[in-house]
């Protein structure tokens, strides 16, 4: 099994959704965040006044799958949410020890 945690553009997030559906995904778990990379934050101006905002919101995507439904999400995910200009986001994929679900007792890939 294997986590899967993209950190993406907030307006791609229903086409990624989508896409994972497609794919087989059951479940993802989505977190609003903020944060940077090489983006390095831009300057806006509001009331007159400039200012710097170095945190961009993104939104982080956690789902766990079985290890031979992996390479199908990486490219769901990467095919939709590429735009092609710098802030795209990065896909982090670990090993996932095990999993439980809390409401059967089911373990492993049965509680995916």
């Amino acid at each position: 099994m294997k986590m899967v945690t993209a950190i993406i553009k907030p307006f791609k997030l229903d086409d990624v959704r989508e896409a994972l559906a497609e794919v087989g995904v059951q479940g993802i778990t989505v977190t609003e965040v903020k944060g940077f990379g090489r983006q390095k934050g831009h300057t806006e101006l509001y009331r007159g006044a400039e200012y710097v905002v170095d945190f961009l919101p993104k939104m982080k995507i956690e789902l766990a799958v079985s290890a031979d439904l992996l390479e199908q999400v990486v490219e769901a995910i990467t095919s939709v949410a590429r735009t092609g200009k710098i802030g795209d986001g990065k896909i982090f994929v670990t090993d996932l020890e095990q999993a439980i679900r809390i409401r059967t007792g089911e373990t492993g890939e049965e509680a995916l």
